[in-house]
């Protein structure tokens, strides 16, 4: 189906849950957040209804976030409802990577075919600062046993943090020497509690391209600018959302846990998904579709989100 400005929307991705074991410093309030209800989250069951209408409407690419989607129940029971719906849709989740070891291979035999694992430093002292107390050696041990379990391609999303973690960019680029990871350099963008730092604290997409010299520009694989080093397994990505807007060519839409459809990431737009069922679902689906907006407004004080990126999935 296409939106009012002839975009195919193929893409949907369901945030799971608002619930973290993290409280990322860019994400999350320190305080953290206030816990829904348990009747006010959308249940596995309900998640499923709405991937199988929005696929009546041509959706073919799926991905699970939160939150931290590995914390949900039930996750694992949805990755296969998904797939029973149809096995050629293309399933991801992008984790945090801190509770992934013991369920890889779970994930993996229950269909899922991609994970993006987030990591905004190797340092353990700068992870534990960013993330509010988090082991960065979970992580670490989560890519390890996603590639034990069979996942190709794995990719490792960093978002770029001026004065935190723009001293390892080197270190990130050299991950993909010996390894087939494809690591992707995101902009931070102004949500949440991001909204409110100050200018010098984002880095531009820019900044690193210095560190990529040598490099070809191989793909542009959706959002994602991709390069591939000499002598490099994996590739390095770069998602500019705020210098580069891929607004013209996004293809998505988003749920959030409580079961509001959201057309656009930053817009404050929402439409209500829950309780509905067989045509009225497909109906706001679609309704939420053609609603699309052209692009975000980013730098523009009115409809903005007001929620936090962990309610949203980025």
């Amino acid at each position: 189906m296409k939106d009012n400005y002839g975009r195919k929307i193929q893409y949907l991705r369901l945030s799971v849950t608002d619930l973290c074991n993290y409280r990322c410093i860019y994400c999350m309030p320190e305080t953290g957040i206030q816990k829904k209800a348990h009747d006010d989250i959308l249940s596995i069951e309900e998640f499923t209804e709405i991937v199988r209408a929005a696929h009546s409407l041509g959706i073919r690419k799926i991905r699970l976030t939160g939150g931290e989607p590995l914390v949900r129940k039930g996750v694992i029971t949805l990755c296969r409802n998904i797939k029973a719906i149809d096995r050629d849709i293309e399933l991801g989740i992008t984790t945090n990577g801190s509770l992934l070891a013991p369920i890889a291979k779970e994930l993996k035999d229950a269909g899922v075919d991609r994970l993006n694992i987030s990591l905004d430093t190797l340092n353990r002292d700068t992870f534990r600062s960013i993330t509010r107390g988090g082991a960065l050696q979970d992580v670490l041990n989560g890519i390890i046993a996603a590639q034990q379990a069979g996942f190709e391609k794995l990719k490792i999303n960093t978002v770029l943090l001026a004065g935190i973690n723009d001293g390892e960019l080197l270190d990130f680029i050299r991950l993909t020497k010996d390894a087939p990871l494809h690591l992707r350099f995101i902009e931070l963008m102004p949500i949440g509690v991001a909204k409110h730092w100050k200018a010098d604290r984002f880095m531009t997409a820019a900044s690193i391209e210095g560190y990529l010299q040598n490099a070809e520009l191989k793909a542009i694989d959706g959002v994602a600018r991709v390069y591939a080093m000499p002598g490099h397994q994996g590739t390095i990505g770069i998602i500019g959302p705020m210098s580069h807007s891929f607004c013209p060519t996004c293809n998505k839409i988003r749920v959030t846990p409580d079961g509001k459809l959201k057309p656009c990431l930053h817009s404050d737009q929402e439409i209500d998904l829950k309780g509905l069922r067989d045509k009225a679902l497909i109906q706001a689906l679609a309704d939420g579709i053609r609603q699309k907006p052209e692009s975000h407004r980013f730098g523009e004080a009115s409809d903005s989100t007001a929620r936090f990126m962990n309610e949203i999935g980025g």
